[in-house]
């Protein structure tokens, strides 16, 4: 067979072309009007005849949330984000009092990944703990939670958990830089609470 057998014959295409533009007619309007299941995804659509490209805006980073509201999903995503803005500072210079971008305290560092992410909290270690209301054992730690060590006199950022082994960011000590570490035995036998910002 050519490939002139295989088209649609004249009169079905015009019918065929009837049937999309009324199909768009009716799908267009439906996809403008879409509500999204959770209210801080905002898609765009993009005008009839472009192509058609959804844009969903990531919920909750860059916002401090309203707890009794967002989802731990929603919440999760900010600890996320502090904890890839302390990553980006591993090798950074430990400064006692310095609160970055270049050099850093231990508690420094944590207030500037969580400003970063869009969450104010205090800036010296006993405020962070004092005055972030949600306190968190040991076993529930997730990323983005701090973790204080020492009588709270030193603070880091848990960056990674598998199982039941966990890793903080934290800037050590002068001399030190700030650094990735596991969370050992003597760190379990130093900590002395963990508090949740997002």
């Amino acid at each position: 067979m050519s490939d002139a057998d295989d088209r649609v014959p004249a009169g079905r295409r015009v019918r065929l072309a009837g049937c999309l533009i009324t199909a768009a007619a009716v799908l267009v309007p439906v996809a403008g009007a879409f509500q999204p299941a959770q209210a801080s995804a905002q898609p765009s659509v993009s005008p009839v005849g472009a192509p058609q490209q959804i844009q969903v805006t990531t919920p909750g980073v860059g916002l401090t949330p309203d707890k009794d509201k967002a989802t731990w999903a929603q919440r999760q995503l900010i600890g996320i984000a502090a904890v890839a803005n302390a990553k980006k500072k591993i090798g950074s210079p430990y400064v006692w009092g310095a609160t970055g971008p270049n050099t850093f305290d231990c508690s420094g560092l944590v207030q500037w990944a969580y400003k970063k992410a869009g969450v104010k909290i205090p800036r010296v270690t006993y405020a962070q703990y004092n005055k972030i209301d949600e306190k968190i054992t040991w076993k529930n730690l997730a990323v983005g939670d701090l973790v204080f060590f020492n009588a709270k006199g030193h603070v880091g950022i848990v960056s990674k958990r598998q199982g039941a082994k966990l890793w903080m960011i934290h800037a050590p000590y002068t001399g030190s830089y700030v650094k990735q570490v596991k969370l050992d035995g003597y760190r379990r036998q130093t900590f002395a609470g963990a508090v949740r910002p997002f």
